[in-house]
């Protein structure tokens, strides 16, 4: 193949197992730009069920990523936070840098509307976080915290760092970041919250977040709550099977379990607020440099075969793994 028309992506052909997959690439259309890939950030979490194949097939649509090739369960091309740089097509984004959820590929073709440009303070090494942060700022607004909450973060992963970074910076909020991982204490500093292991999570809180993608943690988060206090879930479990403890003082407390994801914009925000308005704001937020802590590792494309099954099974300690091209 002609290599200035081909483009390589990386392919989930079976569970726990990935490649490097070269195929053709088609000129850019009116209203579409070429994009050249210079780095892309690995959700951890959900990219580690979907690798694993453990997505439910009820959820097969809904879990889409944008510009997904392939389908569930496999072979999957399967990502959503890649930066770049626009080499041909609209002319007044050629040579811009630029963020799309888009898979792991080195080059794609996509509708001009689908990239948005970064702003001049946000460089594109940093800017692999702004999917997780959209996420995190979703997650705000349906918990809708207040200045002076007492605030748990129970996971102190990317997006429960995120949360909780973007919750301190409210007037007066006291924000706890509680997670297993002692390692967790110093980016959880770095962004203005305290740390706590699950033993001394604080209690009688305002409002809790809960990122940890454990059973264990949706426990600890319960507890923390207050009377009447609101526990905002963002983990997706895939197909596992969560037990909960919904006794004890669940209905005295009269608690409020509230799902957040990211495919939709809350309620109140629906009728003023677009996907692409959330996503510019996120990476205008991606300008503060303390986030940079959360980027533990790089590896090269090439890499990414042999690296995605030690981070889906927890062998590499890393909050954000960014992918260099």
């Amino acid at each position: 193949m002609n290599r200035e028309r081909t483009a390589r992506a990386f392919w989930t052909t079976a569970p726990g197992h990935g490649e490097l997959r070269e195929q053709a690439l088609a000129e850019p259309a009116t209203g579409e730009v070429l994009v050249r890939a210079r780095y892309s950030g690995i959700s951890r979490g959900s990219e580690s069920l979907v690798f694993s194949g453990r997505v439910p097939e009820s959820e097969y649509e809904r879990m889409r990523a944008p510009f997904q090739q392939g389908e569930f369960p496999f072979p999957v091309c399967y990502g959503y936070a890649s930066v770049g740089e626009v080499e041909a097509g609209s002319a007044s984004l050629v040579g811009r840098p630029v963020f799309c959820l888009h898979p792991h590929q080195d080059r794609y073709v996509v509708p001009a509307s689908m990239v948005v440009p970064l702003p001049d303070d946000v460089p594109m090494a940093r800017a692999v976080l702004a999917a997780n942060l959209e996420t995190a700022v979703n997650a705000v607004w349906d918990g809708a915290p207040g200045p002076g909450d007492r605030i748990a973060v129970i996971g102190g992963g990317v997006v429960g760092l995120l949360v909780g970074a973007l919750a301190a910076a409210i007037p007066g909020c006291s924000v706890t970041v509680v997670d297993i991982d002692s390692k967790r204490r110093a980016p959880a500093e770095a962004l203005g919250m305290a740390f706590a292991e699950p033993v001394d999570a604080p209690e009688n809180c305002d409002l809790v977040f809960h990122a940890s993608g454990r059973a264990e943690g949706l426990d600890t988060a319960l507890r923390c709550a207050g009377l009447e206090a609101c526990i905002v879930e963002m983990s997706w479990y895939g197909d596992a099977v969560v037990p909960l403890r919904l006794g004890e003082a669940f209905h005295a407390r009269r608690l409020v379990l509230r799902s957040s994801q990211v495919g939709h914009v809350p309620p109140g925000r629906r009728p003023r607020w677009t996907r692409r308005r959330r996503l510019e704001t996120a990476l205008s937020l991606l300008a503060d440099k303390r986030f940079d802590t959360l980027i533990t590792g790089e590896s090269g494309f090439d890499e990414l075969p042999e690296l995605m099954p030690r981070l889906a099974a927890g062998e590499i300690d890393a909050l954000c793994h960014r992918i260099r091209y």
